[in-house]
């Protein structure tokens, strides 16, 4: 009786794994962002170069996260899931996520896009592609922190359905900004498998 309950155990497991395997791919494939194509694929190690330039891009000069935070994010085998977004093969935009099981959230740990190609809809695909995902694992909530005075990103989380759940204070390194904590609830009525 006992065996049989450890091989159902295992099979379960190997199923729910191997679901999970899936949910975390992401075809290498060409998306219409408006009116214009952008190849979408898994962020790879040979992508930080990239990233980090966005991100001095966007953060006037300064890299929030440096090459081996990146490297090491990408390096996870298991809950992490980081997208790029390119066009005309110029990487314009990125974004990652931590899928915690325990706590049933997704976790947006970082997302930019290169200002040349801002406002116009990529990082509300990518975060659509994020909140997706979630809802496919069944998981509860998708979390993330924004800074106090990044207003644009505030107000597209918003339009997205994200709500504003509470301040952490002096959170960013180097100049202490307050950030705000922000939360989607991805699923209200959860069945449970």
């Amino acid at each position: 009786m006992l065996k049989r309950f450890k091989q159902y155990l295992q099979k379960i497991t190997k199923n729910r794994n191997n679901r999970r395997q899936k949910i975390m791919q992401i075809d290498n494939h060409v998306v219409q962002v408006g009116t214009t194509g952008y190849y979408v694929s898994r962020a790879l190690i040979t992508d930080v170069p990239e990233m980090l330039a966005i991100e001095r891009a966007v953060y006037a000069g300064k890299t929030p996260w440096d090459e081996n935070a990146f490297k090491t994010e990408l390096r996870r085998q298991s809950g992490r899931f980081y997208i790029v977004m390119r066009h005309e093969d110029r990487l314009c935009a990125f974004c990652g996520c931590a899928f915690d099981d325990r706590r049933q959230d997704a976790h947006i740990t970082n997302i930019a896009v290169h200002p040349d190609f801002q406002n116009q809809g990529l990082g509300s695909f990518m975060m659509k592609t994020m909140i997706k995902r979630a809802g496919y694992l069944k998981y509860r909530t998708v979390t993330l922190e924004v800074r106090y005075s990044n207003t644009n990103a505030q107000r597209l989380y918003q339009n997205l359905g994200f709500e504003k759940t509470g301040v952490k204070k002096r959170y960013y390194f180097g100049d202490h900004e307050d950030a705000i904590d922000m939360t989607y609830k991805v699923l209200t009525d959860r069945e449970d498998d």
